[in-house]
């Protein structure tokens, strides 16, 4: 949309040059250009001549011949009670063109969207958020506006901290929190950090998280898969890899579901201490555990050892873009250092909002809230499941907002994606997770906390009717075998 200057100066950077060539002639060049490129939009109305003549400290008469010769060459138009307004440059122009901002990529239009990552946004407190941003807004002393402690404000880091120890088992003291701008800011700054102090591999969960190979690449550090089985990341084949950091999500394995077994869990501790190492916990979905207690976090069981990263992104919504870093005492200065030099990390009234919205209780209600609506959508999909592809068909139903989908064999997962789009269903296959491309069986992945119970039921249909189009035809009559044949082995 056009920028309307009617009621503000005009949003360009004129610098004249008083020695120089006519200001009339540089005040043309600097709008020409500005045309040309982009800057300023077909249709958007110019500032008017007094307005822009205040503005750059010239005289009126100077701006009105500037935009009479814009108007000759044809770069404005102008007519009255209209003022003077950008013109469209018919042809174009390739610079122009190519310099025009990239449209944001479209949101989901699908009908079901199981696509993992959204919790469900029409649950997001709003209301309570917005008494927390008034309460901080209200109380927040005014030297607070300023900038923050490097490592985040103490108020939310104390919250935090507290949080942590109470919820997840934690033992995090408020010197050894960082605040940052969400999960993979803080895995940004930690993977930094760990290549400055000479660790080069880290290890990925296979399959894992997406992107995150990328990350540690972007910040110098070869990723190894290391592959995940049904007790979690395999610690034997850690061992067998040069990595001293690894990355894992304990508590409810993405994508998978599993949750790290007790003595996986010992055994990652011991492979930390005989490589000097360190563990990256992604405690993404922890809070919502539904057959019993959440499992603690590792980082309550080995603290000299463990990073752990959490945000609210999964709790309240992505667009509340906080998250922590909860670290050994030993990496915080060097972690700080990479966030003041990096980020001037998350807005300060968010942050004071975010401690009291938790201070309130009115997080652990929210909470408490999201952990019955998604156990009701978990037995729902379920029970659909079950019903229209078997039982066992689905795993990883514990906890958090996801599950696994096993498909029939002889399907192909990437078939089963597209099909099901055509049939207005977002999903996304296991494959996609995968750093290895290992033969593995397919599967879907299926999250459930962002539909509604009948848009549930209604997608396990459109998913069902996706893999029969995709099923393979029956195979034709076995021709005869020349005598001497030995059969075909199965």
């Amino acid at each position: 949309m056009p920028v309307d200057w009617r009621r503000s100066g005009p949003d360009l950077t004129i610098t004249l040059d008083r020695t120089g060539a006519p200001l009339a002639v540089q005040i043309q060049e600097h709008l020409r250009v500005a045309i040309r490129e982009g800057r300023l939009a077909a249709g958007e109305r110019l500032p008017s001549t007094r307005r822009l003549a205040d503005h750059l400290g010239v005289s009126r008469g100077t701006v009105v011949e500037v935009y009479e010769q814009l108007v000759a060459e044809g770069y404005v138009d102008s007519a009255v009670g209209s003022g003077t307004r950008v013109a469209e440059l018919l042809g174009g122009d390739a610079r122009r063109d190519s310099q025009r901002p990239v449209a944001p990529p479209a949101m989901s239009t699908a009908r079901f969207d199981f696509e993992y990552g959204i919790p469900d946004l029409r649950s997001v407190p709003l209301r309570d958020w917005a008494w927390a941003v008034g309460e901080a807004t209200r109380t927040m002393p005014t030297a607070g506006l300023g900038d923050e402690d490097p490592a985040g404000s103490r108020h939310l880091r104390e919250v935090i901290t507290a949080y942590h120890r109470r919820v997840r088992a934690g033992c995090a003291n408020t010197d050894d929190a960082i605040v940052v701008s969400g999960f993979r800011q803080g895995l940004a700054f930690v993977l930094a950090t760990l290549g400055r102090m000479g660790i080069d591999a880290v290890g990925l969960e296979d399959p894992g998280p997406r992107e995150h190979d990328r990350i540690a690449g972007r910040a110098g550090l070869t990723a190894v898969p290391v592959p995940v089985d049904a007790e979690g990341l395999d610690v034997p084949a850690l061992r067998r890899t040069p990595a001293r950091a690894v990355l894992v999500t304990p508590a409810h394995q993405c994508p998978t579901g599993v949750a790290l077994s007790p003595a996986r869990r010992r055994a990652l501790v011991a492979w930390a201490d005989e490589v000097d190492g360190v563990i990256l916990e992604d405690d993404y979905d922890a809070e919502f555990r539904y057959d019993r207690q959440p499992v603690g976090s590792l980082q309550g069981l080995a603290p000299d050892r463990v990073i752990a990263l959490g945000s609210v992104s999964k709790t309240l919504a992505p667009a509340i873009r906080i998250g922590w870093i909860l670290t050994p005492h030993r990496f915080v200065d060097a972690l700080t250092e990479e966030k003041h030099l990096s980020s001037r990390g998350a807005p300060g009234l968010d942050q004071e909002a975010l401690a009291l919205l938790i201070e309130s209780g009115r997080f652990d209600r929210h909470l408490r809230r999201m952990r019955d609506l998604y156990r009701t959508r978990r037995d729902v999909l379920t029970r659909e499941v079950t019903a229209v592809f078997g039982p066992d068909s689905l795993h990883g139903l514990a906890a958090g907002c996801h599950a696994v989908l096993a498909l029939p064999t002889d399907v192909s997962e990437d078939a089963v994606v597209e099909a099901a789009r055509t049939l207005e269903v977002r999903i996304s296959g296991l494959g996609r997770y995968r750093l290895t491309r290992k033969p593995a069986d397919p599967a879907l992945l299926l999250s459930f906390s962002n539909l509604t119970e009948q848009q549930l039921v209604l997608g396990v249909h459109a998913i069902a009717e996706a893999v029969r189009r995709c099923r393979r035809p029956p195979e034709g009559p076995t021709l005869p075998r020349r005598s001497g044949t030995p059969p075909t082995a199965p």
